[in-house]
């Protein structure tokens, strides 16, 4: 498996354990593991990556081509996007799948903003499985809108911490706004879960991670034992309680924010030592393979896993879990080694870095 030539230690192993999280709740341990903050971990990492490669290209072109970054976007997203959503209509209208597709709902999907729908419709309409769509729509809104933020800050000769206040300052009006539709307008879970304008505070968290002591492009302002025995654990403190405790109007507000900033230290500490503790495994080379199709997984998952329920209805949990996970893994390295692989390769043409 060959990296990339600007590769950052333990991402691809961050994105094989978020898949796993989701994987894991969607196949029946939603009573234990909460999909939604592997889904979390996701736009962390989303945020900090792309706030990543943009700085770089900046400061060595002191511009950034946004027609390549979006041209390459494209490349990366749609192919296997379409494919997998085009695929599991057809078999849904042909009935292999359970359910009905409904115009808007296949639209909403189509055109990005699966997200809305999802919170007045849930999965209704849809192909089986194809839920997970809305976050790439929360995905999708966030990369339209941020790379053109970003190119106007550095223009502006915004220096990092003021960029990463400002990031900060987002992420606090977006709290903000999710306490006044939970406190005062009563919003429901799904309204605050599914929409981008409540949920894009996680990619910014991660924005701020770029553009500030970012572990791979800046010194480091810590000790190693500070972020390894202190910082680390506080982290994890941070996540754990964040999903034990359990009061509706804290998880609907205030989780999320305890969630993305206890994203920080594991983050750090993950890049900046890979072969520390628990993070070795995810520098292992299957599990750093498990992250490079994670997206072709994600995609597919939830299809399979109720696919597998629907046809194998007396298979017990475990074992659907565990069919499910190989019939995803393998039609997720078909996707990679003949769409996304040579996709990749033509979308390296419209790359700086």
């Amino acid at each position: 498996m060959s990296q990339p030539k600007f590769y950052i230690p333990s991402l691809d192993g961050i994105r094989a354990i978020a898949f796993l999280i989701v994987f894991l709740s969607h196949a029946g341990l939603n009573y234990i593991i909460p999909g939604g903050f592997g889904v979390t971990i996701f736009f962390f990492l989303s945020g900090y990556l792309i706030t990543t490669l943009l700085r770089k290209e900046y400061e060595h072109y002191q511009t950034i081509n946004i027609q390549s970054f979006y041209l390459r976007r494209i490349l990366r997203i749609w192919p296997v996007f379409y494919l997998v959503l085009i695929l599991g209509t057809i078999l849904t209208l042909l009935g292999f799948f359970k359910g009905q597709i409904y115009l808007h709902g296949f639209l909403s999907q189509f055109f990005h903003y699966s997200n809305y729908y999802s919170i007045v419709a849930h999965t209704e309409g849809i192909a089986m499985g194809s839920g997970v769509y809305w976050s790439l729509a929360v995905d999708e809104h966030f990369y339209l809108l941020f790379p053109l933020f970003y190119l106007f800050l550095r223009r502006m000769n915004v220096s990092p911490r003021r960029q990463a206040i400002i990031f900060w300052l987002l992420c606090l009006v977006v709290l903000i706004w999710r306490c006044v539709l939970v406190f005062s307008l009563g919003a429901s879970p799904d309204r605050i879960f599914f929409a981008s304008d409540t949920r894009i505070d996680m990619f910014l968290y991660g924005c701020a991670l770029g553009v500030i002591h970012n572990p791979m492009l800046d010194q480091q302002y810590a000790s190693e034992k500070l972020w390894k025995y202190l910082f680390l654990p506080l982290g994890i403190m941070g996540i754990l309680f964040s999903m034990m405790y359990r009061p509706p109007e804290f998880r609907e507000t205030f989780r999320y924010t305890i969630q993305a900033l206890s994203l920080y230290p594991i983050f750090i500490t993950a890049i900046r030592f890979p072969n520390f503790g628990f993070f070795q495994f995810l520098n292992l080379r299957w599990v750093r393979f498990i992250g490079l199709v994670s997206y072709s997984l994600y995609l597919v998952h939830h299809t399979v896993i109720l696919a597998i329920q629907m046809y194998l209805p007396n298979l017990p949990m475990i074992l659907q879990g565990i069919v499910s996970i190989l019939a995803s893994f393998i039609i997720s390295c078909i996707l990679y080694y003949f769409i996304e692989s040579p996709i990749a390769k033509l979308r390296k043409k419209f790359s700086r870095s």
